[in-house]
């Protein structure tokens, strides 16, 4: 992560790898940081019988179906209470649950418009997909430069799709939310320091 680069980060989604989550707050010290509910539902439902896990699923995802940061902490302490209560079928669940709170709701400190973007990594995971899938299709690349216009030429159709044809977050969400929209194309020489670099 670089430093120069990240200052007016907000929030930064990830699953709970403790290297990252060091880095981040290590690196970008004023930006909250969102556990991705995807990959937490993951984990949580390890911990619950086969036979509960609809259950518990269906109680979890209640708490990201309230409509204001205050009922999202209400609902919250509700489930993990109902938990409890089960205490002696779920204890893991429970305790996970209670533990990684804060983690999977610092979504609901945002604007409410941004919460369906930001509670988890899933783009980020369908942007890996793709890289993945495109590189497989080559095999072998010959060498470092190949591999990077590569991924270079997906990124930046995905930054095309995600700037004009599908915005991802509006201008007028971001402006409510105090962030800085940056208009227009910001074309840099990046790909060529990075080539440079390996």
């Amino acid at each position: 992560m670089d430093r120069t680069t990240t200052s007016d980060c907000r929030a930064v989604i990830s699953d709970d790898h403790q290297g990252l989550v060091g880095a981040i707050g290590a690196v970008l010290p004023g930006a909250s940081w969102q556990r991705c509910r995807t990959h937490f539902m993951r984990n949580l439902l390890t911990r619950v019988p086969k036979s509960a896990q609809g259950v518990v699923a269906t109680l979890v995802r209640s708490i990201f179906a309230q409509p204001s940061a205050e009922e999202v902490a209400a609902q919250m302490l509700r489930v993990i209470e109902q938990l409890e209560r089960l205490e002696r079928l779920f204890p893991a669940a429970a305790e996970l649950l209670a533990e990684a709170g804060p983690d999977i709701t610092a979504f609901a400190s945002l604007p409410v418009e941004h919460w369906r973007q930001i509670w988890s990594n899933n783009p980020q995971e369908r942007l890996n997909r793709e890289i993945r899938r495109r590189t497989d299709v080559v095999g072998v690349f010959p060498n470092r430069r190949a591999i990077v216009r590569l991924v270079g030429a997906v990124l930046s159709e995905q930054h095309d799709e995600w700037a004009v044809a599908r915005r991802y977050m509006s201008q007028e969400s971001l402006a409510k939310a105090g962030m800085t929209v940056i208009e227009g194309d910001a074309e840099e020489e990046v790909m060529p320091a990075l080539v440079a670099a390996g």
